[in-house]
């Protein structure tokens, strides 16, 4: 059963992160991660890619690496801006007054 709250993502964006799973040599759980993004979500992804063979880019998942000089340089700006969001997260995290007398600063 489907949740209302479902997020849609675009079919670049899943693309991108099937291409950060299959060059990156880590987990699907740890790319999933440092997207924001459910790993089961981008697990299926990844399964529905390798079961065609094909990205929607035309790009084979298990070739891994074949990624010519454009996508490696949108991975690297995508591994960018996902480490920049989780240093904000954490700052925004720290700063968070957790007590009303905190907030109101009594």
């Amino acid at each position: 059963m489907g949740s209302k709250y479902t997020k849609r993502y675009s079919e670049e964006f899943k693309r991108d992160a099937i291409a950060l799973v299959a060059s990156s040599g880590r987990t699907v759980t740890e790319v999933a991660r440092e997207l924001g993004i459910s790993s089961e979500s981008l697990r299926g992804w990844v399964k529905k890619a390798n079961g065609t063979g094909q990205t929607g880019a035309g790009t084979s998942v298990a070739a891994g690496s074949g990624l010519d000089a454009a996508e490696r340089e949108e991975l690297k700006r995508l591994r960018k801006l996902a480490a920049d969001q989780a240093k904000t997260i954490e700052i925004l995290k720290k700063g968070v007054p957790r007590t009303r007398e905190a907030a109101c600063g009594s």
